[in-house]
């Protein structure tokens, strides 16, 4: 991206003068279902996509990884054991959402012989962030104990959306991951504890320093990084600057921004078989 362009995406970033803003500002700096004015109906209509898909596809659901409600993975294999597995996490700020809704993202790439891994995770306020973080090495350590009995033992590809994002950066370097792709993700989380979202977050200093991809050492690992070009500007630059960052570090990735897309649209680029985000993700293996 040119210099000129990311000097224009930030200068449209609200964080570059968050001390000035009202809490009615810093709350709209991240409320994606507010910033899309169809948000309801794309996702009343992924929702209904995932009900019908979970019950008809090819899969193993419900299989606990932990002892927590919300530990299960659902597993689509591939007819060939050894092909490559897509591992999404879903978004939802750490606190809404679960793994049943995104079902609709596995014809993407089951259309080129993949499985498909859905873990879920906890969520706040029931568990703090740092446990929801601890909780995804768990999900791909059963994976690679178990995942081959299930019919998925090839390489992994780490996906997610939104907070997913934000795991999939968390978790990159787990040994059973290959390489990772993360959407429209929520890379410091700083200006979160200054929104309503910290009513079920209640971040600490402590999960700031240690919980922001921005604030961490990279891991040397390939990351792609998407966003949609439509996307509110506070994760536009997050998802810049990690690549940024990355690429200052020698780090192996793509940035990826999906024209057009926003927040929600964007997950039409990984669930369509010929979707760009499907491409990457085929990539990501070469």
């Amino acid at each position: 991206m040119a210099e000129n362009a990311r000097s224009t995406i930030r200068s449209l970033d609200p964080r570059g003068k968050w001390s000035e803003l009202s809490q009615a500002e810093r709350n709209a700096a991240y409320d994606n279902n507010g910033a899309v004015k169809n948000s309801a109906a794309l996702i009343a209509e992924r929702n209904e996509a995932s009900s019908r898909l979970r019950g008809t596809l090819k899969s193993h659901l419900d299989l606990p990884y932990g002892e927590r409600a919300n530990n299960k993975i659902d597993l689509y294999p591939a007819a060939k054991p050894d092909a490559p597995c897509l591992v999404f996490l879903h978004g939802g700020y750490w606190q809404r959402n679960s793994r049943e809704l995104f079902a609709m993202l596995v014809e993407g790439v089951a259309a080129h012989g993949w499985s498909v891994a859905i873990p879920g995770y906890s969520l706040a306020p029931e568990v703090s962030l740092s446990d929801i973080v601890a909780e995804i090495p768990r999900a791909l350590d059963w994976l690679a104990a178990h995942g081959a009995s299930y019919g998925a033992a090839g390489p992994v590809v780490l996906s997610g959306w939104s907070a997913g994002a934000h795991l999939v950066a968390m978790a990159l370097d787990h040994p059973r991951v290959h390489a990772g792709l993360a959407l429209s993700g929520v890379y410091e989380l700083a200006p979160i504890r200054d929104t309503g979202l910290n009513d079920a977050l209640k971040l600490t200093d402590a999960e700031i320093a240690t919980l922001s991809p921005l604030r961490l050492p990279v891991i040397q690992k390939r990351l792609d990084i998407a966003y949609g070009s439509n996307e509110l500007p506070a994760l536009v630059c997050d998802s810049i600057s990690l690549h940024d960052k990355r690429v200052a570090a020698g780090a192996p990735g793509k940035l990826i921004p999906v024209e057009g897309a926003d927040h929600f649209t964007i997950l039409e680029a990984l669930r369509r078989p010929d979707g760009v985000l499907v491409e990457a993700a085929r990539r990501l293996l070469d």
